[in-house]
């Protein structure tokens, strides 16, 4: 890598360092305000779809993963 490269990914870091604390900060304040039972009902309507889109399958999918190797395998 370049001195550049470098440059620029110290500058990255550095940002990151930075803007961590507050972001982690940010966060906390969201999970003390945030209204549990609200946001489930905000995801009722995309938790139902999905119930109804894509059913539970018998297997947890590991059978298919065994049929995928076998079939890779020849």
């Amino acid at each position: 890598m370049d001195n550049s490269g470098t440059d620029a990914m110290r500058q990255w870091v550095f940002r990151w360092q930075k803007a961590g604390p507050e972001l982690e900060r940010i966060r906390r304040e969201e999970l003390i305000h945030t209204d549990v039972r609200q946001s489930i009902e905000l995801l009722e309507d995309a938790f139902q779809s999905a119930l109804v889109n894509y059913p539970a399958t018998a297997t947890s999918g590991l059978i298919e993963q065994q049929r995928w190797f076998m079939r890779l395998k020849r």
